[in-house]
């Protein structure tokens, strides 16, 4: 059989509307088992918050696979897990297995031989057993203290056969237990960022403390001084920042004065500024943020007020560090990688 041109128009559309119906039908899936949620989703959202230790997430084959995406959801979201192979579990790694922990077991049949084996030990060694199933007459559901049974579904295979629908309601149900012990934990948008320290999300989940320049990296200087002053006497150490945080006499930030607006000042040619007060040409009243803004909020006004540093002041108006977007320009970069209009990289305007 020869192989069809994607150009064909036949060939498209079918696989147009293949696709089509495979991800309805699996929409379909996720719809019956909402509707069939009833007592035994709470009574194994019950077992697993009582759980004083860790929840082993237990499948075979693809349910294993959609109990490793469990465990992880779980992790992140403050319900501690960890995975338990069944074949590597009757052969010692039934020794990871605490007395306080709780098992929770997936099986679309509820009848897998590799699972239903282990049910004895896990009785014996764990504080209680849940089960996410189909199957209500299952030796699975059976035997577990409570299960969250989803019903009978029609896989979207074309065959009937490959695990689809399934899957992606166990993937759900999994979610809906963690999401919703997540609340019951109070767990918050802090706890979120602990447990995600790395990548985009962990950054962009992060305060500007922990990227904002500070100390000897900070270019400070009297609100007093001439313009002359305070680029010939001001030094500066560590990672240069394209601006200066101007002081009145309490120390508090008056406002900010940037490479560009140095810059404007020689283009305009106003060589008499120089020797000016720099209050005088500063931008007054700067856009601030307080230490435990998050990064997120601090990117987007970079963002949209299209700066390029972002004093972090302390309650009395004290500066405590600076923001510069050379040290964020990887994450503004993810932050908009979905719109096409760039950042544009320009000092502070002054106020009017």
């Amino acid at each position: 059989m020869g192989i069809p041109s994607a150009g064909s128009e036949r060939w498209s559309q079918h696989w147009l509307e293949l696709g089509r119906q495979v991800i309805a039908q699996e929409c379909q899936a996720l719809a019956q088992a909402a509707e069939r949620l009833d007592g035994g989703f709470v009574r194994v959202v019950a077992g697993l918050w009582r759980c004083s230790g860790r929840v082993a997430v237990v499948g075979v084959g693809k349910s294993a696979d959609v109990g490793q995406k469990i465990t992880g959801t779980f992790n992140s979201t403050g319900t501690r897990s960890y995975t338990l192979d069944p074949i590597r579990a009757v052969h010692g790694d039934l020794g990871m297995v605490a007395p306080e922990d709780v098992a929770l077991l997936l099986s679309h049949s509820g009848e897998s031989e590799e699972l239903v084996r282990l049910l004895p030990a896990l009785r014996q060694r764990t504080a209680g057993m849940y089960a996410i199933t189909s199957h209500g007459s299952s030796r699975l559901a059976q035997a577990v203290d409570a299960a969250v049974l989803y019903g009978p579904l029609a896989e979207a295979c074309p065959l009937g056969l490959a695990p689809s629908s399934s899957t992606t309601v166990m993937l759900a149900i999994g979610d809906a237990l963690a999401f919703v012990l997540m609340e019951q934990r109070r767990f918050t948008e802090d706890d979120f960022a602990r447990n995600h320290p790395a990548g985009s999300l962990g950054r962009r989940l992060a305060r500007v403390t922990d990227y904002m320049r500070r100390d000897k990296e900070l270019r400070l200087a009297p609100a007093s001084a001439t313009v002359r002053q305070v680029f010939t006497q001001a030094r500066h150490h560590g990672r240069r920042t394209g601006a200066i945080m101007l002081l009145d006499d309490q120390g508090r930030l008056a406002g900010l004065f940037t490479d560009s607006d140095l810059a404007r000042l020689f283009e305009s040619r106003r060589d008499e500024a120089l020797d000016r007060p720099i209050a005088e040409v500063m931008t007054r009243q700067p856009i601030v943020v307080r230490p435990q803004t998050r990064l997120a909020e601090a990117i987007d006004l970079l963002r949209s007020h299209k700066i390029s540093e972002l004093p972090v002041v302390d309650d009395q108006g004290r500066p405590l560090g600076m923001l510069d977007i050379t040290d964020l320009i990887g994450m503004e970069q993810e932050a908009i990688a979905a719109e096409p209009v760039p950042l544009r990289i320009l000092g502070q305007r002054k106020s009017a």
